[in-house]
Order: C-alpha cells, then structure tokens, then sequence
C-alpha cells in the first residue's frame, strides 16, 4: 500500500516557504511516511530546471531524488526514497455563461519533457513566469483540450472542488454541474479532488459525483504541511499504475482525510464579525451577516446542501474508506502547551521519529504503548482519541481554520500533563475565540454590545465518528444542529426612523426643507413622508408627486413605497419621476404634440443657426449655451452669484436673444422640441391652465432639491401654487451641477420666497465609517457655512487611505491589483489572508467603485482592468453618444418608435452620418416588426452588419451600452431623460453579472459602495482646469466630498505626479499615507506594462 500526496506547491508560488525545494520535500515526503509526492508548479520554467538538475529517472514516469542532494534524516526513516510525480496547479478565471468563474486545475504528467511541451501551449495563452499556479484567462474546458491535445496521458483533475472562491462547484464563483464547466469533454474528467473542508462522505450526497475517483491531497505550501490530506493506492509504483487507480479506480483504496470542520471554509460565517454559522442557521439570516448587513461566505457544507440530491444519512455503498487525522505536530504541542512551530514541538516531533518511525505510522498503527512510553501518556492519549473518532470541534470558517480539541476537561483529571488539549490556539478557551461584544453591532442588549450570553459554545462533541469510516454525515449534522442553537444571535437592526427624521416625516408646515448630509436616510425619510400621509393623514396617491433627480431613483423610491405599502393599487396614480420625465407625460396628456429632438436633431438646427449668423462657435459650444439659457441663467434672481456672466463663462462666447430664437425657429420647422422645451411648455401650460396644478401636487416632494437650475425651481413653484405643502429634501453641501444652474444656497432662497418655512437637519450618518467622515468633514467644511456635524452610527472600520503613485500608469496598475487583491482573484490564499493592516472583508466586483473628475481618466484605467481580467462597467454620457454613426442610429430607431414612422428628415440625417447609400426604407421595413421583440443588442448587431459599421469602434461601444437595455425604446428612452449614471455601458462582450463600477464624480452622485477609490486627484484634475477657463473651488471641493462619502467601508485616495491641493486640506492623521507598490518592491507579479 502506497500513500500519495499529489497536489503540492513549490517556492515559487506566490506566499510558499523558501523551503520548498527537491531536497526539503523528499525528507518530509519522508518524515510524513509518503511514498509519491507531486512536484507541484511544473509550469515554472526556474523550477522545471531545478526538478532536471536533481531528479533522476525512477520507475516509468517517476523520479527520484539524487543521492547527493539528499538531506540527514532519522536513522529509522531511509528505507526506500519518495517517488515524484510531475504535478501542477492551473489557476483559471474567466467569464462564461454571464459570470466571472475563478476554477484551479490539478494537471498530473508522465513525464519533465511533457511538462515543457505543455508549458509552451500555455505560455502562447498568459504569463507562466511569474507565478509556481500561473493565472490564465482561460476556460477550464479549453484548458482540459489543450492539456489532452499536449499529452494524452495527462491527468487532469478538478482542485479542492468546493472551496467556496476558487473551485469547480464554489458558492462564489463555480459551477452547478460539472457539465456546465466541461461541457462534451466531461466524460474526460475521471476524478475529483474533495479538499480540506470535505470528505468523501459529503460528496456522497451528490449522486452526479458517484462515477468520479475520490482523491485527497494536502495542497501544501510549505514541506511540514505534505499529507494533511493524501490518497491510498494498492498499485505497481509507475505512473501508469496512479493512471489507472485515477482515472479508473484500479488500486484506489481510500482516503486520509483532514478533518472536514477543521478547514477553513467548512462553516458559514463571516471572520471579520467572529460569526459562525450552520447552514440552517445562515439561511435563517437569508445569507445576510446579522452583526454587519453584508454577504456571508458559503460554506462548503451549505454549498454541498445546495447542490445535494440525497439525505445527510446516505451511505454509498460502493464508498472507499476513508480515514480522518490531525498532524502529529499539532497533538504534541497540545500535550507540552505550546505552538506547533516552537522549538519544543520539533525537538519532540523529531524525536518520536527517531523511536518509532513515520508520521503516519506513529499516528495510524504504532502501538499507544510504545507511544507512550516515547513521549508521555498524555500524547498517548491524544492518538487513541484520534483514532476513535472522539473528537471535540469548532467548525472552521471564511478563511478560519476550524479548531480541534481531543479531550473534555474532566478527562485531563485523569492523564498527566493536565495541559489544554486545543489546537492552533493551544492556551486560549474555545469559546473566547468568538471574541467579545463587537463595539455598536446590533445586539440583545441596550447599549449597543453582543450580550455575553450570544456568544455560542465551541466544544460541542463529535459523537460517533469513527476514525476510519466508509462514510455518514448523520452523525455530524446532529452535533451542528446542537452547536447551532448555541451560535450568536442578534437583532437585525431597526427600521424606525430616529428623532430628527421622524420629525421630518410628520411635519404639517405648507413648506418644509430638510437638509440631509450623505447617508443621512435622505430616501428612508422621503419614503417614510409618503407612507406617513396616505397612512396616518389619508392624503391620496393622486395627490402627491415626488420629483426625483434620476430615473433610477425614482425607481426606487416607487419599489420601496410598494414595499412599505404592498397591495395598495391606487399607489398607480401617485406621480413620480425626474422634471423632465413627469413633464413630458403631463404634456401629453394635456394633448401637446411631443416630438422630442435627439441629439442629431438638435445638432442640425444649431449647425443651421450657427452658419446663417455666423457664429463663433462649435456645436457643442453652442447647444450647453442654449440649455444654459433655456435653464434661466440668464434671468437668474438669487441663484449663483458667480454665474451672472451667464452662458458666456460656460462656453466662451455669448448667446444673443437672435441666436436663441434662430434655433427655436429651426426646431418648431422641423415640429420638434429640445429636451429644455419640456420644461419650459409645462410652465406655460401651468401659467394656461391652472387646474393642472391642482390635479397632481396637493402633496408636492422634491429630492436633491440643491440640484435644481432656476426654471426647475420656477417649476417647483407653480406646481407648488395653490398646493398644501411642499416637501424638499436635499444637502447643500452636494450641489455640484453649477454648470447646469444648480446653486448651494437655494435653500436659502427658498426660506426667502417662503417665509416661516420648517428647516429639519439630519445629522445622523448610516452609510460611512467614522474613519471616512473624519476625512471628509474637514475639507468640506472648508467651504463657507462652518464646521459641518456628521455623527457616524457606525462602527469604526479601517483608515482612509491616501496612495502615492509616480505615474498614471502605475496609479492605473496598483488600482487593477488592488481590487483583484480585494476580490481574491490574484491567488486562494487572498481569500483568508490579507496585507498586515488592510481591511479582509472579501469583495464583490459589484462592490467596488472607481471615480475619477473626466471621462478621459477612465481610458488607462479600462485597459488595466482589461489586463487583469477584471469586469467592469463604465456610467456616464461620454463621447462615443455624439459620433455620427451612434447619432444616426438613435434617430433611426427613435423615428420607428414614432406612430410616423421613418420620416424625410430622419433619412436624410441618415444618409449625413451614417452611408449616403443605404435604402434606410427598405431597412425600416426589416427592423420594424422587431423593434418591440428583439433586444437592442440583437438589432443592433444586424443594424451593424446590413451598414457595414463593423469597423466602427463607437458603435462597438455602443452595443456595450445596449446589453443594459431589454427594449430599443427602454434604452432611447434613458438616452433622452436618463442622468449620467443611468447611462451605463459594460466593458466585456456581454453584460456582466458581477462588475467593477467606473464613473465620474458627477454620476456618483446619488450612490452607495462598499468600496471606493478616488482616482487621479492630481492638479489641474481636481480642482478641474481646462485652458483659461476658471473654476469654482467650493463647487470642486463639494465634488470631490461627494465622491468621498459614495463608500461605505473602503476609501483609497489615489495620486501621482502633482497631488491636488485638496489632499492638503485633508487632516494629517485622517488618512494613512503609502506609496503604490513597483516592480521591486515586493510584487511578484506585475503583467500590466506589456500593454502599452
């Protein structure tokens, strides 16, 4: 009988000991009473050659260790060499099927010259050099054919297949099926590894698995951790004989086995909250971790009960034995009271091999006398526990190894030693593990701390587990069940609203202002207005209209009045939407004739009146003075002192009144309105019909009210006229749209126009750490109107941080490797270790943004995520929208939806941006009957195709934005009324399930991460300077603390070259200083330069 470890590591993969040689893993293959031990990294060139420097040909596809290199070992041990096998670990991330797959691969080969043709396919595919489990883009599937198509005789076999990161059926980022991954080349997977926190019990549950070859191997990353797992062969010692007990089960005879609730992601949990949770109990919690609000991580028993067709009881009856061990090391130093690694262990360690043999001897058969009488009866003890099953368990946890204990108290009365018999925290209680109180956690008890009593009980026993078994989960989802009732509870934190929102909610004055700081509750306390007068004050859903600054806000706040109020049908007739939204239905339904202009149709109508009056202008500049003038600037009254220069500060020369009505003139030829004619005809038909006003705003709330331009306001005014109160809610503090009209101080004159109004401050912050606010508070309170107040009723989390970087490029790359950090995508051990001081909450793609002053800056930072693998999606209105080919296509498809039809001026605009050729009727006819069925994409991808425009990158872009979209007028439609972050493109071929957020500070506005990152904050960026052109300092400094309170968590302020004044305002010790990481400087891994 042979014992293998086949899955290993050598030191040239990422976080392994320097110790990981030839020479160090044949005396611990040794040590261990390991016969066949796997290279590991046979894709790494440097170690390739070492393995040819100091292996020799053994049997038929093994090797051996030469003498000369063979280290001093105890004189009992010597009597045969380990045998190596060529092995290597494949690290593969890549999307499919919508979603972003992180999988390792256990590749086994006959031969070094087989590993080096193998190595060449890979190396044509991603980067092989810098890491012992290189990182590909490649689909496992791919990987599986290239690998066979290199060398039939391979072995490939799925890794540590339930580790919830990085594994074929992982809860974050598998698969469901083995068939989902591999496709038709399934039936070439033969076996299965089972990993730390499994055993082949477990998998037992899985009827698909029961054709699958169960091995078990160690994964080990440094020699002394070699057969924490191994496999049991009765095979001829050649590579054919692990071929056949592999790949067909001849001479597979079992399994050594870690204990599964040892591993690290045995349990649910979540590490940084010290909660531990069984399946049952987590989905009682619906995956949510009660103490923080984030995502669990799933373990891998809830993730085998997940996928699992059979009872926790079944018992296979064609199952292999397996047996469940704890390192010798680990006993011993529970017998003295000291750490496994201390020079006390290793004395004794080295000792008892020196008397009685190899690990797995001494741990399997060696008889307890003689164990005793080498090293004491407590030891002694210990291994009679071991292999009776009577073990004691703390199940591990979201990267926490599980903790053991073989004896109950009362048993130490009766052995010497009288020592703890706990593992890995050898002098601490079990139950102290789960740590105190976590300082304002929600809690059983009134002042914001864990009760003492939540805490749960670790020593719950594992009756009935044998040491050897053929395999029962019963027995163990009893004990959980037990340790389970004792798990920390908590209550989930309330849903009333506090004092100052309360009084929001319930004001009775005809106007009321409140001023909400960032993640205050502002649409908590917006929602909580509505629910309070249609429930407590009977006003009708008819009767309110709620004025949101976003489309996606005001979906919103119409889902979470549903939610408050479920069942309630009149909630249809309560109006809500942005400005424009709600007055272009109210137009139509007053019987105007809408014809809204796209963007080419406003283009052409100031083309025509720049060339008739000779303008000194372009386009653009022309088209923002307009909306400038049509937004009131020029005949602002109280509004932004430093825009009574009007239009001309904006765009660089002035509008006249002929220029204005030129324009309108060439609109109304064509029967079309811009988008700020909407606004402007509702206030005339307002000053035209006054019982508009009365149908719809008895009720009127306006959200982001410091947002508002001056006709905005004139609008809140005449919809207010007449009405019985007026509601607005907003910060002044985040009015960053100057440049459209938006004033800080429109509070003010709000309380001017209305005397006696109710002001309500909300000081109360939910959303940012204290470390956050503590950063931001200060700059922004730079700006005139005091110290601003903002308490934090959170935790406090990690300090801010400020990175230094010497260039772009490198600010780009330490971005891209940092969130690969954060989500665990560089290596597994990123899922349960993080960098001394860095916050080791695992991450979401979906959690993390980037935001940066221009959409210029995002360029340098999509080809870094492009390099890295990273999915990502770019919101905002960028420049690809104003191409000729993507205004064109937008004025094609915006003409079908029309009850017109394809009319003269959309073909001839057509035919101007798009192909002077192209039968635009014939091809009406081809899109029509589709338009309402197919996909944007879809049509588009045809669009593309029937014009030729498959060269033209801005449609390519464009396609990306259409994956958002499920209809061609719903995507129109947030074209034409959609703010910046409602326009949204991916960065992929697809619409990505789980991606990075890239976005301007302006589109920020409004949202929420777990995680953001400031990017470029350098002079001239932030405050922003373009030529000439001045800007407002308090307006740039309101943006970039908008930006700044976007996170919840994670801040990281990113700089290079010259740092913006603004990171000078910040306190000293707000932010933790660093500089970003270069070659050199402890990367070892840095593949993003080869993309310039």
């Amino acid at each position: 009988m042979y014992i293998g470890d086949l899955h290993i590591h050598s030191r040239y993969s990422r976080a392994t000991s320097k110790e990981l040689t030839p020479e160090h893993l044949d005396l611990w293959a040794e040590k261990k009473g390991i016969n066949i031990v796997g290279t590991g990294d046979f894709t790494h060139p440097a170690w390739r050659a070492e393995l040819a420097e100091k292996l020799e040909p053994a049997e038929p596809g093994l090797y051996m260790l030469k003498k000369e290199y063979s280290l001093q070992r105890p004189s009992i041990l010597g009597q045969s060499s380990p045998r190596f096998v060529i092995s290597g670990e494949i690290s593969s991330i890549y999307k499919k099927n919508g979603r972003v797959r992180k999988v390792h691969s256990l590749i086994l080969l006959p031969s070094l010259e087989a590993a080096e043709v193998l190595s060449r396919r890979l190396e044509a595919i991603g980067n092989i050099h810098s890491d012992g489990r290189p990182i590909l883009g490649l689909d496992c599937h791919d990987l599986l054919a290239i690998t066979l198509e290199a060398c039939p005789d391979a072995i490939y076999v799925p890794a540590h297949i339930w580790t919830p990161h990085f594994s074929l059926f992982g809860a974050f980022s598998g698969f469901d099926t083995i068939e989902e991954c591999y496709e038709e080349l399934t039936p070439q997977i033969h076996a299965l590894e089972t990993g730390l926190s499994s055993d082949p019990a477990m998998n037992g549950r899985l009827s698909a698995l029961d054709s699958f070859q169960l091995i078990s191997n160690s994964d080990a990353h440094s020699p002394a951790k070699l057969g924490r797992e191994a496999s049991l062969f009765d095979i001829p010692m050649s590579y054919a004989g692990l071929y056949g007990a592999i790949q067909r089960g001849e001479g597979l005879k079992g399994t050594i086995e870690f204990f599964p609730e040892e591993g690290k992601y045995h349990f649910d949990g979540h590490r940084k909250c010290h909660l531990c949770l069984s399946p049952s109990q987590a989905r009682k919690y619906n995956g949510i971790c009660p103490v923080c609000g984030r995502k669990l991580t799933t373990g891998v028993l809830h993730r085998i009960e997940q996928l699992a067709d059979r009872d926790e009881d079944f018992l296979l009856p064609q199952g292999r034995p397996f047996e469940n061990l704890v390192p010798l090391g680990e006993v011993i130093a529970s017998s003295v009271g000291s750490s496994p690694s201390s020079v006390k262990v290793s004395r004794q360690y080295e000792h008892l091999l020196e008397e009685l043999g190899n690990e797995f001897y001494i741990l399997r058969q060696a008889p307890l006398e003689d164990i005793s009488h080498a090293a004491g009866s407590l030891t002694a003890e210990g291994i009679r526990h071991l292999r009776d099953g009577k073990v004691q368990w703390r199940p591990g946890y979201d990267g926490e190894y599980g903790t053991m204990r073989l004896f109950q108290s009362a048993e130490l009365d009766n052995v010497e030693g009288q020592m703890c018999m706990t593992f890995e925290t050898a002098n601490a209680d079990l139950s102290e593990t789960m740590g105190p109180g976590i300082p304002g956690a929600p809690s059983v008890t009134g002042d914001g701390e864990l009760a003492a009593d939540a805490v749960p009980s670790a020593n719950t026993a594992l009756s009935g587990k044998a040491g050897v078994s053929h395999g029962s989960t019963a027995s163990r989802e009893a004990s959980y069940e037990t340790a389970a009732s004792n798990i920390l509870t908590v209550s989930m934190p309330s849903s009333a609203l506090n004092r100052d929102q309360q009084q929001a909610v319930e004001s009775v004055f005809p106007v009321t202002a409140v001023i909400a700081g960032p993640g205050t509750g502002k649409t908590k306390t917006l929602v909580s207005r509505i629910e309070h007068l249609m429930g407590e004050r009977g006003v009708k859903p008819s009767e309110i209209t709620a004025v949101t600054f976003t489309n996606k806000a005001a979906d919103e706040l119409t889902q979470r009045i549903r939610q408050a109020l479920p069942g309630r049908r009149s909630l249809n007739q309560m109006q809500v939407g942005t400005f424009h939204s709600l007055c272009y239905r109210l137009l139509a339904r007053s019987g105007t004739e809408l014809s809204l202009a796209d963007r080419g149709q406003a283009e052409e109508c100031a083309v025509e009146t720049i060339e008739a009056l000779e303008l000194p202008c372009t386009v653009r500049q022309f088209l923002t003075a307009i909306s400038l003038h049509k937004a009131g600037l020029s005949s602002a009254q109280g509004f932004a002192a430093y825009m009574a220069d009007d239009s001309a500060a904006e765009t660089g020369f002035t509008l006249t009144q002929e220029g204005a009505d030129r324009y309108q003139q060439a609109l109304e030829c064509r029967k079309l309105m811009d988008f700020d004619d909407l606004l402007l005809n509702m206030l005339r038909l307002l000053e035209q019909k006054a019982e508009y006003r009365k149908q719809h705003f008895s009720y009127l709330l306006v959200d982001e009210f410091q947002d508002i331009s001056p006709v905005q306001y004139r609008l809140i005014k005449a919809w207010n006229k007449g009405g019985r109160e007026l509601f607005v809610i907003g910060d002044p503090d985040q009015s960053i749209y100057g440049f459209r009209g938006s004033d800080s101080r429109c509070f003010d004159l709000l309380e001017q126009d209305f005397p006696g109004t109710s002001t309500i401050r909300l000081t109360t912050g939910y959303r940012s750490t204290p470390e956050i606010l503590s950063a931001s508070l200060p700059l922004i309170s730079r700006n005139p109107g005091g110290e601003r107040r903002l308490s934090a009723a959170r935790p406090h989390g990690g300090p801010v941080r400020l990175v230094t970087a010497q260039t772009s490029l490198s600010e780009s790359i330490f971005i891209a490797k940092e969130i690969n950090r954060m989500v665990g995508g560089i290596d597994m051990l990123d899922a349960h270790s993080q960098t001394p001081g860095l916050p080791d909450t695992a991450r979401s793609f979906a959690d993390i943004a980037v935001l940066y002053r221009t959409n210029h800056q995002a360029r340098l930072l999509e080809q870094c995520l492009q390099k890295e693998g990273i999915p990502y999606v770019v919101a905002g209105r960028e420049d690809y929208l104003d191409h000729p080919a993507v205004q064109g296509t937008i004025s094609f498809f915006g003409a079908l939806l029309k009850s017109s039809g394809l009319d003269e001026d959309t073909t001839k605009l057509c035919r101007k941006r798009i192909s002077p050729s192209a039968d635009y009727s014939s091809l009406a006819e081809r899109f029509l009957p589709r338009l309402k069925r197919d996909r944007p994409w879809k049509l588009l991808a045809d669009w593309i195709s029937c014009l030729g425009l498959g060269s033209d990158k801005s449609m390519d872009t464009f396609v990306c934005m259409s994956y958002f979209h499920k209809t061609m007028e719903d995507m129109l439609s947030t074209l034409a009324f959609g703010q910046a972050h409602d326009l949204k493109r991916s960065g992929q071929d697809s619409r990505p399930s789980d991606a990075v957020t890239l976005m301007t500070l302006h589109a920020s506005k409004g949202l929420e991460f777990p995680v953001v990152f400031l990017y470029g904050l350098r002079q001239g960026i932030l405050p922003l300077k373009t030529g000439k052109k001045a800007v407002n300092p308090e307006e740039e400094r309101r943006l970039m603390y908008v930006g700044m309170t976007r996170a919840r968590d994670e801040l990281i302020l990113t700089t290079s070259e010259e740092p913006s004044p603004f990171l000078e305002e910040l306190p000293k010790d707000a932010c933790r200083r660093e500089k970003a990481r270069t070659p050199g400087s402890g990367m070892k891994q840095l593949s993003l330069f080869d993309f310039m």
